[in-house]
């Protein structure tokens, strides 16, 4: 059981680490939008 934790515990903080680089490396379009001269950058709508 102790194993187990320790996998689950080592998986889970690789994840956290990879989700923490992903928001770093990727611009969103809410962060590039400002930095546009085009009046119709806009978000996509969300789909329901």
């Amino acid at each position: 059981e102790d194993a187990i934790v320790r996998l689950i515990g080592a998986i889970l903080l690789e994840q956290n680490d990879e989700w923490a680089v992903q928001h770093a490396r990727y611009m969103t379009l809410e962060t590039i939008a400002p930095l546009s001269d085009d009046p119709t950058v806009s978000l996509p709508a969300i789909a329901s």
